[in-house]
């Protein structure tokens, strides 16, 4: 049995899944738990990677390894290759104010157009700004900009500090993926290369950056001296944590993933680049050669955990008064912008409920309303990639909450296309391990895939043309 391995180094954690090559099936597993907060030193991310490994049974037994991880965060590096301040990751806000300057400054479509995509404050061209506004003594020492996974892959190449690394600080052996790279806000996906003038623009001069990899390459070896990790595997190219993702399920173009987490996400498989000016869809890669246009909701299951504490259930039992409760809720809608929202941008929004009456105030209702408002939220986003030309064939739909039988039932009534519930795993690590096997063999392989749910489609337009109206009137 030949063994690869995949890592998820996300916000809150780092797993490790190793696998079969040819079958993919998972052999063991191992994790660690990552600080919290929006900015981190990368140190953490290390410490917390081979303690995984560890936890996982060590890699004495695989050939290849390869990082998937949280898009946007900014590593910067001086010139011995030290971490100059801790890094700002995909969720700090700070750099709002940066974004819409470089959006007056670039041009939005001219962003557009250039990178794929407009930048808001998770993209990392806005916190370089950020830094060259707020610290320009950081900004000034900068001499290589890193993602979380390409600053990983660097480490376990065995580069870095010279005090901390057998190879020392060789800023040009970092390496990075379309995927990733395509959430930078300087980086053109369709073109393949590096828009120099957007890094001077936001830091003020030019910087080392990673070299960008393809799907199946290799960024090299392991090599000995670093503990916990054995010497000559070969470590695959990485990728973002979406797209990461997207390649675990084996989507192919046709293929929309929904994603159901604490926010949403609603990404598509395309063969074809997005460049929306409005900024409502990224136009990010994919991690197998093709586009990733996507778009982001901040409230998602968040917004069932509210309501279920609200009636005083968990989620099985709003599931099943959701269930009983007649599509549409008698009139009662939830618009659940209770953090704001992304998509549509509306930062400072509250969430809704519309349509009270004595009739349709109840437990039922609110609880269907609930998942109504969750899936109807994210159907806005579906649309709104569909704008950009994006042809949907299904749905894949994950996530914890994607397991309740109300969100499956419901799904299926709120979306036009076919709904398919894949069996719950780590994506995310998945993707990595099948970057691994594609860097090892060559091949991009085809695991199986299997499915819990497949809902019988019982498409109802009028419940998301009702969601619609009742959020016009809430903005």
């Amino acid at each position: 049995m030949t063994l690869v391995a995949g890592v998820d180094s996300s916000t809150q954690s780092c797993k490790v899944v190793v696998r079969d090559l040819e079958t993919g099936a998972a052999v063991r597993s191992g994790r660690a738990a990552h600080p919290d907060g929006t900015e981190v030193d990368p140190a953490a991310w290390w410490d917390a990677l081979l303690s995984a490994i560890a936890d996982a049974g060590g890699l004495d037994d695989v050939e290849a390894v390869s990082i998937a991880g949280q898009q946007h965060g900014m590593v910067a590096l001086d010139a011995e290759g030290r971490v100059i301040r801790d890094a700002l990751l995909w969720n700090d806000t700070r750099s709002a104010q940066a974004a819409l300057d470089l959006i007056e400054e670039a041009g939005a479509e001219a962003l557009a157009q250039g990178t794929g995509s407009v930048p808001v404050a998770s993209f990392t061209s806005t916190k370089l700004r950020w830094l060259r506004d707020a610290e320009p003594d950081n900004a000034q020492r900068v001499a290589a900009v890193a993602l979380p996974h390409d600053w990983l892959t660097w480490r376990l190449l065995g580069y870095g500090p010279e005090a901390d690394s057998p190879s020392g600080p060789v800023l040009e052996a970092l390496t990075t993926d379309r995927s990733d790279a395509s959430g930078t806000g300087y980086y053109d996906a369709v073109r393949d290369r590096y828009d120099r003038g957007m890094i001077e623009l936001a830091l003020g001069h030019d910087v080392v950056l990673p070299r960008v990899l393809g799907p199946g390459d290799r960024a090299g070896r392991t090599v000995a001296g670093l503990p916990g990790v054995p010497e000559g595997l070969v470590v695959g190219a990485g990728a973002g944590d979406n797209a990461g993702a997207a390649l675990g399920l084996g989507a192919s173009a046709g293929d929309v993933v929904v994603s159901i987490g604490t926010s949403g996400t609603v990404f598509a498989v395309s063969e074809t680049p997005t460049h929306d000016a409005s900024g409502t869809v990224a136009g990010f890669a994919s991690a197998s050669g093709e586009y990733l246009p996507l778009i982001a909701t901040l409230n998602a299951a968040r917004i069932l955990d509210r309501i279920a504490a609200l009636l005083g259930v968990d989620h099985d039992g709003l599931g099943a008064l959701a269930l009983d409760a007649e599509p549409g809720a008698d009139g009662l809608v939830l618009v659940p912008y209770f953090a704001g929202e992304r998509t549509p941008n509306l930062p400072d929004a509250t969430a809704s409920l519309i349509g009270m009456t004595l009739a349709s105030t109840t437990r039922e209702n609110l609880a269907r309303a609930a998942v109504e408002g969750l899936l109807c939220s994210l159907a806005d986003g579906l649309a709104a990639v569909q704008a950009q030309g994006v042809v949907a064939e299904r749905l894949l739909l994950i996530g914890g909450a994607a397991l309740n039988p109300a969100v499956q039932a419901v799904a299926a009534q709120v979306f036009a296309e076919p709904v398919v519930v894949p069996a719950p795993q780590e994506y995310v690590a998945a993707g990595a391990a099948a970057q691994a096997a594609w860097a090892l063999s060559g091949r991009r392989p085809e695991w199986p895939v299997p499915d819990v749910a497949s809902p019988a489609p019982d498409h109802r337009p009028q419940i998301l043309e009702q969601y619609r109206a009742a959020a016009t009137r809430a903005r």
